[in-house]
């Protein structure tokens, strides 16, 4: 009869353990199947924030961007954190996510944009709270720095723009310029740029996600860490040294990321630095090495980073690429 009870027990115990396999499958499946939210586009009379989430911004150096929302039909809020002064940063942690939780929880705000980049977001980002975004999400505008809050924002689902910020806007090339006001206002975003003979040609479809390589390299094992599976990933960086790139390419590399890539697309590697004894390659170079071993395709050289030739791509948002030896194709879907 006891033998009975125990094998009831052990029955039941593997039947509870199967139900919750069942059922943690199930959830993650619809995680994984969540569809991205993408912002409401704007319109003419929407209110755009302008602050600061990591480096100071003290200058008068926002008319050039002001203008141009102006002239876009949109009206301008400048945040707490212009022209605050703490060393390096825009004003404490505290205060830096107190603008931005304001603005993120305003009704009014119908896009964010980041002032700068530089370093110091990454200490605010677990100060806020998404509960509100995430049922009334809003564009979050910026490059560089800001791709902490792109890659958490896609870890919501939720779609952001990778494009110029305001105090790049008087240097920026009128497609720039243009790109950032096409995807702001949802109209048809799409590239085409000469082949660069070290492309891997093919095509290839899926979710674009990625940014600044240093940040997307920093924040591997936290909850910001971005999903490279069966997406297209972009990278970018400026001001880095060469064998720095090769560390933070194999670590991608050795963390899974580039096992189930649908293609990678390479921005601006800009002024980059060597070491008195030559790393032997430049990043382009590293970068090919690097992935030598997988078949996924690659576009070198696609005009958005740190350069004045900046285009908008909205990060989360479906995309085709189509590399070819003429030219290359991405549009977003």
């Amino acid at each position: 009869m006891r033998n009975n009870r125990f094998s009831f027990k052990k029955r039941d115990a593997v039947f509870y353990k199967l139900l919750m396999l069942i059922f943690v499958l199930q959830f993650s499946t619809i995680q994984a199947q969540t569809p991205m939210k993408i912002p409401p586009s704007l319109q003419k009379g929407d209110t755009v924030a302008i602050l600061a989430t990591a480096r100071k911004n003290i200058d008068n150096n926002l008319k050039p961007a002001i203008d141009l929302l102006h002239s876009w039909g949109l009206e301008v809020v400048i945040g707490k954190t212009i022209g605050l002064d703490d060393n390096q940063l825009a004003g404490t942690d505290a205060q830096r996510a107190e603008d931005f939780q304001h603005q993120l929880d305003n009704p009014n705000i119908k896009a964010i944009w980041c002032v700068r980049g530089g370093y110091g977001t990454v200490r605010i980002i677990d100060l806020l709270d998404f509960t509100q975004f995430k049922q009334n999400p809003k564009w979050i505008v910026g490059f560089s720095d800001v791709t902490i809050l792109h890659s958490y924002l896609n870890k919501l689902k939720i779609a952001s723009l990778h494009a110029a910020m305001p105090v790049t806007v008087a240097k920026a090339t009128p497609e720039t310029i243009e790109s950032l006001r096409k995807a702001l206002f949802g109209e048809s975003l799409k590239y085409e740029i000469p082949s660069d003979a070290t492309n891997r040609l093919g095509n290839a479809k899926g979710e674009i996600v990625g940014g600044n390589l240093s940040i997307l390299y920093s924040l591997m094992g936290s909850n910001a860490q971005i999903d490279c599976k069966g997406k297209i990933l972009f990278i970018e960086d400026i001001d880095e040294y060469l064998y720095h790139i090769d560390r933070m390419m194999m670590s991608l590399k050795r963390c899974g990321c580039f096992d189930n890539l649908n293609a990678l697309i390479v921005g601006g590697m800009t002024k980059m630095r060597d070491n008195d004894i030559p790393w032997g390659k430049n990043a382009n170079q590293i970068i090919q090495e690097v992935t030598k071993g997988y078949s996924f395709p690659i576009l070198y050289n696609f005009p958005a980073g740190h350069f004045h030739d900046n285009r908008a791509l909205i990060l989360g948002k479906q995309v085709s690429l189509e590399i070819n030896k003429a030219s290359s194709k991405l549009i977003f879907e």
